[in-house]
């Protein structure tokens, strides 16, 4: 079936850009502001890896049985992804900001360019309201447009609940591991990760192929938030274990008091002794104080924890793959697809 291509998928982004700059004119803002706005959704929307707004196009054309999509379902399934992507844009601003960070995609993180500061609040919320905008002008005519709009209302509820659960759970400041539990973290990665990168995009490219009925969005979300929590906790897993080249990071959960998969399997099985290192050692700014919380996590065998859990997961996710009822519309491929991109990966 035919993979959209990076490329391909960004050239569609300008168009919209150019759409919105459209609605910013009709409200005869300044130029200066219009500016602005356009550097904010050009330095914040494009330059990662787009996988979450490309899966909307490849879910369409495998749903749609369509090796080459004409160019008016291209541009249409293009844009639902690129709303998708303007969603993570959002997140990531604000997410920037919450957690201090520095970088992000190998450049300051937006907050920190000369002159946005705080500014970037006020950008998040803008980024979120280009997916409105956009919505509108090309899918208001359809018979799903509420259900668009009220997929993207929830998913960023729930993501947001995530990041609620998470910034209570693990503050960076105050390090506290009776907080932290497996369950907290299973509800973390779920509403924080899964349902608007996993689930998200296929939902949309269901609507847009006239097939979400309320039995094929209960089976494809059956299916994608697991495998949306496996995908986050292969992230933990590489944070600790990954080759940085590979990754393209140096990992920071450990200094950072990430409430990851890592450290709570550790606080699930560690002895007194050890307990007390991770307690001492965790969420610690210290190159030491991380090399200690890596020797706990040795002498525990979490890498050999981390691959029995990978194998049984997966071997969790193909059965009920294989038990999806493809009568209405929704085909396996879509989900193999999925799981196939995430298992055994290195980055």
């Amino acid at each position: 079936m035919g993979k959209t291509t990076l490329k391909e998928f960004e050239a569609v982004f300008p168009l919209l850009v150019d759409e919105l700059m459209g609605a910013l004119e009709s409200y005869k803002i300044s130029p200066e502001a219009a500016a602005w706005y356009r550097r904010v959704l050009e330095h914040n929307t494009v330059g990662g890896k787009c996988n979450r707004g490309m899966s909307v196009v490849d879910t369409y054309s495998i749903l749609t049985g369509k090796d080459k999509l004409d160019d008016t379902e291209y541009l249409r399934s293009a844009i639902l992804g690129w709303c998708t992507e303007l969603l993570q844009a959002y997140f990531l601003v604000a997410d920037d900001i919450m957690d201090s960070s520095k970088t992000r995609r190998g450049s300051p993180c937006w907050y920190l360019h000369e002159g946005v500061g705080m500014i970037a609040i006020n950008d998040a919320f803008m980024l979120e309201a280009a997916i409105y905008v956009l919505l509108k002008k090309h899918f208001r005519q359809e018979s799903y447009y509420v259900d668009l709009l009220e997929l993207f209302h929830e998913t960023t509820f729930q993501t947001e609940l995530g990041q609620l659960l998470d910034l209570i759970t693990a503050p960076e400041d105050r390090v506290d591991l009776s907080k932290f539990s497996l369950e907290k973290h299973s509800f973390i990665v779920i509403f924080k990760t899964a349902y608007y990168s996993f689930y998200l995009p296929v939902a949309l490219a269901m609507y847009m192929a006239g097939i979400a009925t309320p039995e094929n969005l209960k089976q494809a979300q059956d299916v994608l938030i697991p495998l949306g929590e496996y995908f986050q906790i292969q992230d933990d897993y590489l944070d600790c274990y990954g080759d940085p080249e590979h990754i393209g990071k140096i990992g920071t959960d450990i200094k950072d008091n990430k409430c990851g998969w890592l450290i709570n399997q550790a606080l699930a099985i560690a002895t007194p002794e050890q307990r007390e290192i991770l307690d001492s050692n965790y969420g610690k700014k210290d190159d030491e104080a991380e090399a200690r919380v890596k020797k706990v996590f040795v002498e525990l065998d979490l890498e050999k924890r981390y691959q029995d859990y990978e194998e049984a997961v997966v071997g969790k996710i193909r059965k009920m793959i294989d038990n999806v009822d493809e009568s209405s519309g929704l085909k396996k491929e879509v989900l193999t697809s999925f799981l196939n991109k995430i298992y055994k990966r290195s980055k």
